[in-house]
């Protein structure tokens, strides 16, 4: 009796330390979470077709002069629930999107030690949805008595893994994501950062374990995981600190100018925690969790919202052929009511002969609308070091005529792009924010590049803190007041809102194509890049560059871009954005007319997206289909290895014969030495084509189709 006493005991005892498991299922049965409460601390798991993707890991928060949310939680209630929908974008990959899932929805409460009852109890509830590509999980505090306000220190998730995957990473920066990607091994991130990051205090203001979401990991046994987050709004931005002895990620939110890392009033709710998984890495490239666990549209009429394709007076600038700035002074030496008595520096890019130059070009070659930077005075002072904040966002300078300017642009069938650099200045931006909309409406602008360039003030925010990511926000909703759309560049890095708000158009948030006018990129950059920045939504990375030696624009400028002609054709269809730029200038797209057809041709808004093959940090091969027509395009980029590929075009209705038009590397052709080699192909093709093309190093090849037509019939087949 004594030992079955014991045996009972025993039984009880291990009964407390973990209550009973709550389990969900993604719709196909792949993906699976559990969920646990072990003594008293909330954990989950993630298997994918039996194989463990995340063990065992903690969730939680943790406050500052309050009890944490971390222990002392028990189960009260779990619910299970399936949704299964088709919703209609206002413009992206696919034209319907499947949201599929199953939830489980588990509600916690928690008995805070040394208080009476009434006062001791506390809820939280985790939302978990299993969907066949990955999970999403969230905290949501719901209305009580006693957890109103609260001050958030740090946020406790943890990501569990497997072992030393391969990650493809960046430092966990809290104000620039502007980094060429590494690929390393987990337990190698530590060496790296001590070598590659020294000395740069915000690099490693956290750890030197700390990476930035998205990001992408690939196991040994052939797993590809990504981890993200989704529907950002009113909170940090999460970061992940690594445990590099046990291969275990924790969030690290960005801070605030007090050391905080959020500001919550229940009832609230954190954003989406998604972990990807597939054994196919072009699953991880075709999915679309992060959008889904993103709200609906918050707009009824989205009409005014359009794809764009453009030119712009940009790249001279970014060269250093022409400045952004209308006079060398400083602009604290200027009455700013009267730029024409300071002296022109006879290189200032936004004059009206300038502009209107890339009007006619837009208006020859079919593009939408012409950027313009450095349109408005205080670039000779933007970042406010002799005088505060400059920039009205309304005030022309004497050489750029903003209402002849938009007239002349109307007529010639095009608009103008509106440009405003707030120096990080987000009080100064949001104050001229009514009079700077309505110059736009004013002058018939319908879309915006803004900035945020240098340190975020008020001073000690970071650009991806609880307070700017409001801010970002804030500018878009304001912007779909005036029917405006927002391509934000150094904002914080997108999070799915795009299905929300879908006027956010674009963004920057990545190292994007300027830098191969600063430093250059590896050839590998965009290969990784959209396994990570772009599965919160589309980067404006303004692709299009020809002429690779910038020593040839600007005999100042040493920078090379590592990359070839048909890579950068490739990037309009691998690098998926409805905004999408012909980044490079006039005078040399016209000496490559040929292979610019292709920049004129390609479309920006989809109806079908095929990922063909894919292996991050190595190739992309992509095929879309053109929305509301029978064309399609193919892009393929690589690395600094040369490959050759075999495309199948089986994507292709069965039913019609194509005219496939192929621009593909030279014999020659490498990023180093030669990345104006390119040959071009025209024949004929049908779903059952298939074809061998070469990559040179840093290169890629671009493919149009249209149906083919009695006017095709001496073409040949494609071999």
């Amino acid at each position: 009796m004594k030992r079955v006493a014991i045996i009972l005991m025993a039984l009880v005892c291990c009964a407390s330390i973990s209550q009973a498991k709550e389990k969900q299922s993604s719709p196909n049965g792949k993906v699976k979470v559990e969920f646990d409460v072990v003594d008293g601390i909330p954990q989950y798991a993630i298997t994918y077709k039996g194989k463990d993707v995340i063990k065992p890991s903690r969730l939680g928060l943790e406050l500052i002069n309050d009890y944490s949310l971390l222990d002392n939680f028990k189960l009260k209630k779990a619910k299970k629930s399936s949704f299964d929908e088709t919703w209609t974008p206002v413009w992206g990959e696919s034209s319907t999107i499947r949201n599929n899932y199953n939830e489980l929805e588990v509600q916690l409460e928690q008995i805070v030690p040394d208080k009476p009852k009434k006062e001791a109890r506390r809820y939280v509830t985790i939302r978990f949805r299993v969907y066949n590509d990955g999970v999403g999980f969230r905290y949501e505090f719901p209305d009580q008595e006693n957890l109103t306000y609260f001050t958030v220190k740090e946020e406790h998730t943890e990501f569990a893994m497997t072992g030393d995957h391969t990650a493809y990473w960046i430092p966990g920066d809290y104000d620039t994501q502007e980094y060429d990607y590494v690929v390393s091994r987990l337990s190698e991130i530590g060496s790296i950062f001590d070598t590659a990051y020294t000395g740069n205090a915000s690099q490693t203001a956290f750890s030197k374990t700390g990476v930035q979401t998205s990001l992408q990991l690939k196991t040994d046994e052939g797993l590809y995981i990504n981890i993200h987050e989704a529907a950002l709004v009113d909170y940090s931005c999460m970061h992940l600190n690594l445990d590099d002895k046990n291969f275990v990620f924790r969030s690290w939110l960005t801070p605030d100018a007090r050391g905080n890392k959020g500001y919550l009033q229940a009832p609230c709710k954190s954003p989406w925690r998604t972990v990807m998984v597939s054994d196919d890495a072009c699953d991880i490239l075709a999915s679309n969790l992060i959008l889904n666990l993103n709200e609906p549209c918050a707009f009824e009429d989205t009409s005014w919202i359009k794809p764009i394709k453009y030119v712009g007076v940009w790249w001279e600038m970014i060269t250093g052929k022409s400045t952004w700035a209308y006079t060398d002074l400083p602009s604290v030496q200027i009455d700013k009511t009267d730029y024409s008595k300071a002296k022109p520096n006879g290189r200032h890019g936004a004059n009206n002969e300038n502009v209107k130059r890339y009007i006619d070009f837009a208006a020859e070659h079919g593009f939408d609308q012409v950027l313009v930077e450095g349109w408005n005075v205080g670039w000779e002072d933007w970042s406010g070091k002799t005088k505060d904040y400059v920039f009205d966002f309304v005030t022309p300078y004497p050489d750029f005529d903003i209402e002849k300017l938009n007239k002349y642009a109307h007529s010639k069938g095009v608009r103008l792009m509106m440009h405003h650099e707030t120096s990080g200045s987000t009080r100064n931006y949001e104050r001229h924010m009514p009079a700077a909309f309505e110059l736009m409406k004013k002058y018939g602008y319908n879309s915006i590049k803004s900035g945020y360039v240098g340190d975020i003030l008020p001073r000690g925010e970071h650009h991806y803190g609880q307070w700017s990511n409001n801010h970002y926000l804030y500018a878009i909703t304001e912007a779909a007041k005036h029917h405006i759309m927002v391509n934000a560049h150094e904002a914080v890095r997108p999070t799915g809102l795009c299905r929300t708000y879908p006027n956010l158009i674009g963004n920057e948030s990545a190292r994007g194509t300027e830098h191969q006018a600063f430093t250059g990129s590896h050839p590998h950059h965009t290969t990784i890049l959209p396994f990570t920045r772009l599965q919160g939504g589309p980067m404006d990375y303004t692709p299009g560059i020809f002429v690779m030696d910038m020593s040839k624009i600007n005999p100042e400028n040493g920078s090379y871009c590592n990359t070839t002609i048909c890579n950068q054709l490739a990037l309009y269809v691998t690098m998926y954005s409805p905004l999408q730029m012909a980044a490079d200038l006039p005078e040399h797209y016209e000496k490559y007319m040929d292979a610019f057809q292709f920049i004129k041709d390609v479309a920006v808004d989809w109806d079908e997206s095929h990922y063909l093959a894919a292996e991050p940090g190595d190739y992309i091969v992509v095929a879309r289909k053109e929305k509301g027509s029978d064309n399609w395009f193919v892009g393929g980029v690589t690395d600094e290895n040369e490959r050759e590929m075999e495309v199948n075009f089986d994507f292709l209705d069965k039913n019609i014969r194509y005219v496939a038009t192929i621009y593909a590397d030279g014999k020659n052709a490498d990023y180093a030495t030669k990345p104006d080699s390119y040959q071009i192909k025209t024949g004929l093709v049908t779903s059952k084509t298939k074809l061998e093309i070469k990559m040179a190093r840093g290169g890629g090849f671009a493919i149009s189709l249209r149906p083919a037509t009695d006017a095709d019939k001496k073409l040949k087949n494609l071999k």
